[in-house]
């Protein structure tokens, strides 16, 4: 099972769950609760370090829905919190999570929608579909962006080793043949070297 199957049936889980709490007793509790949350995070960072990265996206979903589900829902002045909890899972995930946390929230929103409620009221629900692409493509841009860091940093590794162990090497013993000079034989051994030093790093770049 791929990594974002997995993160994403771990967020649809999430998201659930913070439905159905706000129709639960705790839902009076729901400060005390994120509190919770938070120090739960913290904790996670500290321990998980590079792999906290889906703890806080669970963290961040749970407590927005939960902010926005205890304060009136579709109505609720905090509704505008999806909007940044979209581009933050994007960027914190896999540019994919995007669409699958905005089709969940669609329908859990929908079926939580009262009887006879008016198009206006429910057009929030609607305004999410529209900011999907562009949390999806800021994903596909930081995950491009971090490929090429990686990229670069590979290649100056190996830049490093091919000048530290090749041109080293070949450049030591056309300083011994210069030193120890005494006619045609170090010239040839001078020249040796220097044509194949001329040979690696050509090789070198084409492979670069």
């Amino acid at each position: 099972m791929s990594l974002e199957i997995i993160h994403s049936i771990i967020l649809v889980f999430s998201i659930a769950l913070a439905f159905v709490f706000s129709k639960t007793p705790l839902a009076d509790y729901d400060l005390q609760i994120s509190a919770l949350l938070f120090i739960a995070l913290f904790l996670g960072k500290r321990f998980l370090k590079d792999r906290s990265r889906l703890l806080e996206s669970v963290v961040f979903t749970l407590i927005i829905l939960i902010i926005i589900n205890t304060t009136g829902g579709l109505s609720s002045q905090f509704f505008f919190l999806i909007y940044f909890l979209l581009f933050s899972l994007s960027l914190l995930l896999e540019p994919v999570i995007s669409i699958t946390t905005t089709l969940t929230l669609v329908i859990f929103f929908l079926m939580s929608v009262p009887e006879n409620q008016e198009i206006k009221d429910i057009l929030p629900i609607f305004s999410l579909a529209f900011l999907t692409p562009f949390a999806m493509f800021l994903g596909q841009e930081l995950k491009k962006n971090e490929k090429l860091k990686k990229s670069l940093a590979k290649n100056e590794t190996e830049t490093f080793l091919f000048l530290s162990l090749i041109l080293k090497n070949h450049l030591k013993s056309i300083q011994e043949a210069i030193e120890d000079f005494m006619g045609d034989h170090e010239l040839h051994k001078i020249k040796k070297h220097t044509r194949e030093m001329e040979r690696l790093i050509e090789k070198f770049e084409k492979n670069s």
